[in-house]
């Protein structure tokens, strides 16, 4: 996030005319009522975005686009945790589709396990989610993903760090896991792992 942040500015005046760039900033006119008429007023209201943590669709597809020429121009890797390349593998032999759903653009979930620093594990996963499905904390959206992926709501098992997703998932009728790496998050009426290799399929 802040390698996006930092490259915001020169990113919209080197692309400003692009379409792909022109249709995010028509988007987040929309979402603003805001006038973007300039690379500086669109970067003015995106890092206010960054620095309110917004979930909106145009500021994630930006982001995208700016995570893509880094991972491409070898800047950085998408950092994962030591456990979750052995787990992704091991879940996909056992003929176990897998999903990622994140606030992050579909483009740029792409990106990140397409660069990990555990190699391309892009074939591992059978889709991804985004905000396009709605947000992560509401009921719905986990009903959209049920439907699109196709399979009973029981099914299906989401895994996450935070409450209040788990707790939209499990009202769509998920079964659910907390993430508490760290364990120090306190209180959960899900599950509690610290790490992948706890969770038997």
């Amino acid at each position: 996030f802040p390698y996006a942040a930092r490259q915001l500015p020169a990113f919209l005046e080197t692309h400003w005319d692009k379409p792909e760039v022109q249709a995010q900033l028509r988007a987040a006119e929309q979402e603003s009522g805001q006038s973007l008429g300039s690379p500086a007023t669109a970067n003015a209201l995106f890092q206010q975005w960054i620095s309110e943590d917004r979930k909106a669709t145009p500021l994630k597809a930006l982001q995208g686009m700016i995570w893509k020429a880094g991972y491409q121009n070898g800047d950085y890797t998408a950092h994962l945790y030591p456990d979750t390349a052995a787990a992704l593998r091991a879940w996909k032999q056992q003929g176990l589709d897998l999903y990622v759903y994140s606030s992050g653009s579909i483009a740029a979930q792409q990106l990140f396990f397409g660069y990990s620093d555990a190699g391309d594990l892009t074939a591992l996963l059978c889709g991804y989610f985004d905000t396009t499905s709605g947000h992560k904390q509401e009921v719905d959206s986990y009903r959209t993903i049920q439907q699109a992926i196709g399979l009973p709501a029981e099914q299906l098992l989401f895994l996450s760090d935070i409450e209040a997703e788990l707790d939209a998932a499990a009202e769509a009728g998920f079964q659910t896991i907390r993430l508490d790496r760290e364990g120090s998050q306190g209180e959960s009426r899900h599950r509690v792992v610290s790490s992948f290799e706890e969770i038997a399929l």
